[in-house]
């Protein structure tokens, strides 16, 4: 699975340095690292909603207070 956050200055002013980071620790807890590939990538066109993130080129808007679900509902479930 192909995980890929935006981390152009839009995002980055929303939060996607945090939700990176999230991201990382979430993927580890689980121990998910071999079946997550977790990426960056800049401006994805979408800059007037949340952090831009793709799961295996799906779009979804995130913000820092909701990686967590984001995570259990479309990362690790699909996992």
């Amino acid at each position: 699975m192909k995980v890929t956050v935006c981390i152009g200055s839009s995002c980055h002013i929303k939060g996607s340095r945090h939700v990176v980071e999230q991201l990382q620790d979430l993927i580890a807890r689980d121990n998910l690292s071999d079946k997550i590939e977790l990426g960056g990538t800049f401006c994805m066109g979408k800059c007037q909603q949340g952090v831009c993130v793709t799961v295996d080129g799906e779009f979804f808007s995130v913000s820092p207070e909701t990686v967590g679900t984001f995570f259990e509902k479309e990362i690790k479930a699909r996992v």
